[in-house]
């Protein structure tokens, strides 16, 4: 069942975000003389390949090359050997022409846009929370700005509109599975992916303290949500420590890297009905199939779910009592089945 958050807790979203995040890489360039050493700080721009842009935009590198021959929508750099450089701006430009132009505006239309025109016809189809599409490629452009308003905007709008629960599922998992392909390949920095994370991970937090004033329990389950070790990526665990919280189960949440060992600890310590945990950082399949097997027989008599990008990824084969979980309706069906 979907749920929507009251206009006081979607602003407490903004205000309790204080992770401040540095805006740029700073490059130090010393340069020494017999008295003194000169200390210089220049910001280091960021620079992409033509197959970077394609990566990121989802744009042929062909269809780029015809744009700028054609209409002069970017124009890039050029090594002595003729290679393309592009820059942070030249990147935003085209994930805007490519909002655009994937909602049916012309391309010759698009090219006659200034640069406030074209964000305000960006921003007017953001409001449409139907095209998730947008809403995604709009969180690209927050994140390589490191622009925490846009961001808020953009999520705000859609959790008004479609619930939490939708938008997180529509909207910001597939936005960090996409992020985090493209950060694996090299094609966006640890500080443009640690901005995103870290705003959405603030959010999910405020969401939960919320929940956990008003948490009435409606079942005497305990379900135990953890990253095994070298995993650190919380935000999937936490959106679904999030749902059980909200269907009344209650929930030891351990975080991330949690020595397989350690498991049999809680359960000796507390009573537990089923353990959950969530596979993003890339691995090989034998690799995680060993982690998975470590676990099962760590604690063998539990029901374990396990979510993530590298068990959508790589399929692997599940210990027996293991169960794949994808969305809100199958980890809440999941549980239903605890009682």
């Amino acid at each position: 069942m979907l749920w929507v958050f009251d206009l006081v807790l979607i602003n407490s979203f903004v205000l309790n975000f204080s992770i401040l995040v540095e805006q740029w890489l700073w490059a130090v360039c010393l340069s020494c003389s017999s008295k003194e050493k000169k200390i210089i700080i220049k910001p280091v721009m960021a620079v992409y390949s033509i197959k970077d842009l394609e990566k990121i935009s989802g744009i042929k590198a062909h269809t780029i090359r015809i744009w700028e021959r054609r209409y002069k929508l970017i124009e890039p750099k050029r090594t002595a050997t003729n290679i393309r450089l592009y820059s942070d701006d030249d990147l935003k430009r085209i994930l805007n022409v490519s909002i655009l132009n994937q909602n049916g505006f012309k391309i010759s239309k698009i090219a006659e846009l200034s640069e406030d025109q074209l964000r305000e016809r960006v921003i007017d189809l953001c409001l449409d929370t139907r095209n998730t599409d947008v809403q995604i490629e709009s969180l690209l452009v927050a994140m390589l700005e490191l622009d925490e308003s846009k961001f808020s905007n953009v999520l705000t709008n859609s959790i008004i509109k479609q619930g939490f629960e939708s938008t997180v599922e529509n909207i910001l998992f597939p936005f960090l599975d996409r992020i985090g392909i493209l950060w694996q390949a090299g094609t966006i920095n640890p500080a443009q992916e640690h901005f995103i994370s870290n705003l959405i991970r603030q959010k999910l937090i405020v969401a939960i303290d919320n929940e956990m004033q008003n948490f009435r329990p409606k079942s005497e389950k305990r379900i135990v949500f953890f990253l095994p070790e070298n995993e650190w990526h919380e935000i999937g665990l936490l959106f679904y420590s999030l749902l059980a919280r909200k269907e009344g189960y209650n929930v030891l949440y351990l975080g991330a890297a949690v020595p397989v060992t350690d498991l049999k600890v809680v359960a000796n310590t507390r009573s537990t009905d089923a353990f959950f945990t969530s596979f993003v950082t890339a691995s090989e399949k034998e690799e995680l199939e060993a982690v998975l097997q470590d676990v099962g027989s760590t604690i063998p008599n539990h029901a374990v779910f396990v979510t993530g990008l590298q068990i959508k990824e790589l399929t692997p084969q599940l210990p027996r009592g293991f169960c794949v979980i994808t969305t809100s309706r199958e980890f809440k069906e999941a549980l239903a089945k605890l009682d």
